[in-house]
């Protein structure tokens, strides 16, 4: 059977790709058949004929394009992932600039204002407990048994037990009376005026050694109001006696807090798979991205013919036989396809945030060494 191979020109017309992921863009149309010429020229035609088909170069071409976004657009989410994730799987990001901002650090900081009891996602609930004249200790998990919460579900974050606070019995010490108050107002010579004008600005540190004292006072010479709770169970003290009231406190569910998954988080960007780049937009690609293109579709179809011609190692002719090449083939597309992908990758790597703010900071150092050679004007005035 005679198989049609390239004749030596072609015509693209939608459709002939496997994918047609560019096949209406008119610069891609016009394209294809200028790299299928420029392919089977690079593999020996008119000299040599090209057991391949134009189909076969379309084909080529529309995978190394495809495979230049993939590189370009990569490299585009290990560079940002961290500034993309959370953000909405509906909008497309290829011609988008990239923002750096501190999304990530402040869902990190909510897990600690979480603990804290001043930000996060977790609800801090709040309970009564029953206190017990006589009674010092308390089950938290059978609270929660009887209030229809899984045993050992709660973690008590807050308890309210505690004596008045000390500055109910602080000395005001903008008040002008008092014994030791009054005999410094006379020593100012203030001592005739209205003790409702009269008054001494003492500085913080003096208040607050004062409640200092207030608090280790109660705690030394009274009956301290505190409380220990080991693995939910509770201890308070002084011991309750006569008519207590209940105990207020604030607990958060250890089931809510262990939910890994960011709460109305669906539609967002949670990993790289899902990250909205799209292929390329051929008509948008630069020079430079096109001549990787064109030498990359030219191994695919080296590699191509390879395997075609791999099919007979000789043919015969009359009287002989040839060998064809489909080793050195497929060996030089293989090697050329790697140095191909290695230095757009190279050339990625060089153009990012990091390497491109490491060579701004060189620059500026060098350029600053160079205004040091300068000779300095002498000024005479």
């Amino acid at each position: 059977m005679n198989i049609p191979i390239y004749p030596g020109s072609s015509s693209f017309f939608p459709g002939q790709t496997p994918f047609g992921f560019y096949d209406n863009e008119a610069q891609f149309q016009t394209d294809a058949d200028k790299v299928a010429l420029f392919c089977a020229r690079r593999l020996g035609y008119p000299i040599m004929e090209v057991e391949l088909q134009d189909v076969n170069f379309y084909a080529a071409f529309e995978e190394a394009i495809t495979t230049y976004g993939n590189e370009v657009y990569a490299n585009q989410i290990y560079q940002n992932y961290l500034d993309i994730e959370g953000s909405s799987t509906g909008s497309n990001l290829n011609q988008g600039v990239i923002q750096p901002n501190f999304s990530h650090i402040v869902r990190v900081s909510q897990q600690y204002a979480e603990e804290a009891g001043t930000g996060g996602n977790v609800e801090w609930r709040r309970g009564l407990l029953p206190l017990t004249s006589s009674v010092q200790d308390y089950d938290m998990n059978q609270w929660a048994i009887d209030n229809g919460i899984a045993s050992g579900d709660i973690e008590i974050k807050r308890i309210f037990h505690e004596a008045p606070p000390s500055i109910v019995k602080f000395f005001d010490p903008y008040a002008g009376t008092g014994t030791g108050m009054i005999n410094m107002l006379d020593s100012f010579g203030w001592g005739n005026y209205s003790p409702a004008i009269n008054f001494v600005l003492m500085p913080l540190n003096f208040d607050l050694q004062r409640i200092q004292q207030i608090e280790l006072n109660d705690q030394i010479r009274k009956s301290n109001y505190s409380f220990e709770i080991t693995n939910n169970k509770l201890r308070i003290f002084p011991m309750p006696n006569g008519s207590v009231p209940n105990l207020l406190f604030q607990y958060i569910l250890k089931s809510e807090r262990n939910v890994p998954i960011v709460p109305n988080s669906t539609g967002q960007i949670s990993n790289v798979s899902n990250a909205p780049y799209a292929n390329p937009t051929y008509t948008r690609i630069n020079s430079v991205g096109r001549q990787w293109i064109f030498e990359y579709t030219l191994a695919l179809c080296k590699e191509m013919l390879g395997y075609i011609r791999g099919k007979y190692s000789t043919v015969p002719i009359p009287g002989s036989e040839v060998t064809l090449n489909q080793a050195e083939l497929t060996s030089a597309a293989t090697a050329e396809k790697n140095a191909l992908i290695e230095r757009l990758r190279a050339y990625l790597e060089s153009t990012s945030r990091d390497k491109l703010m490491e060579r701004k900071s060189n620059e500026a150092d060098y350029r600053m060494k160079e205004l040091n050679m300068v000779a300095y004007p002498i000024y005479i005035g």
